[in-house]
């Protein structure tokens, strides 16, 4: 049998209710259909939101932190609008998924692979991805400022202390242990004129392998909510990061 995760979704309304879109009755369509198509449930995501909103703590899970989740080859929902009613927002979360090769199944509409539903379902995303396209600027600034807004890793420089696996911000052991010294001397009182002296004593180099400059220095104090598990992305307003925080934030 193949792994696969169960994802529900429903809006306050729905939680607090026994109708149709409630989540017992999603877990056992959920649970019935992975049995007959040859999948054991080997995780649950549960969101309460709207599905017009793309700001999902579990869905986030699956799109962004496969790792931390069980392995699994399929996420099976009870209907599509599920994943999201925005049309955008759902194809983007269909590619993410699709680029790990991972299946997106839904209980109630069949999209098997080589059926004529199939083929229109990709014709209708390939004709998506088209017409962003045309404007390539719009649909990059548009899938950036989406991950972003869920706190993923939207590109540009890669910041001092992480490496970027897979698209996403990874701790780099080396590089965490210069940042936690560089914080701790500078909320100690250091100049970072003193911190650079600091660095070079002890022997360690920047990513060009020279002395720390201080104007590197600055940039990664200024940096502080990054490196407290918060990402910003552009003009937006900071959000909960999904990369793992290197100093404790905040109270």
């Amino acid at each position: 049998m193949k792994n696969a995760i169960g994802y529900i979704r429903v809006s306050t309304e729905e939680q607090s209710s026994d109708d149709k879109y409630g989540i017992d009755t999603q877990k056992e369509a959920i649970i019935n259909y992975a049995g007959s198509e040859g999948y054991r449930i080997v995780h649950w995501c549960v969101d309460t939101i709207s599905g017009a909103k793309d700001g999902r703590e579990e869905l986030d899970k699956i799109l962004y932190k496969p790792d931390t989740l069980p392995y699994h080859e399929a996420v099976i929902v009870f209907k599509n609008d599920r994943i999201a009613r925005d049309t955008k927002l759902y194809f983007y979360y269909f590619y993410t998924l699709e680029k790990r090769n991972i299946s997106l199944l839904s209980t109630e509409e069949h999209f098997s692979e080589g059926d004529d539903f199939a083929n229109v379902y990709r014709s209708l995303l390939m004709f998506v991805a088209e017409q962003e396209r045309k404007n390539i600027a719009l649909r990059t600034g548009k899938g950036r400022s989406l991950k972003a807004r869920c706190g993923g890793y939207a590109g540009g420089n890669k910041p001092y202390g992480y490496n970027v696996i897979d698209g996403n911000l990874v701790i780099n052991p080396e590089e965490e242990v210069i940042v936690r010294l560089i914080f701790n001397q500078f909320d100690n009182g250091a100049s970072l004129t003193d911190i650079c002296e600091t660095l070079h004593n002890k022997g360690y180099l920047s990513r060009k392998g020279k002395r720390f400059q201080i104007s590197t220095i600055r940039s990664i104090i200024g940096n502080r909510k990054l490196y407290q598990g918060k990402y910003k992305y552009g003009n937006m307003d900071w959000v909960n990061g999904v990369h793992s925080p290197i100093l404790i934030s905040e109270v």
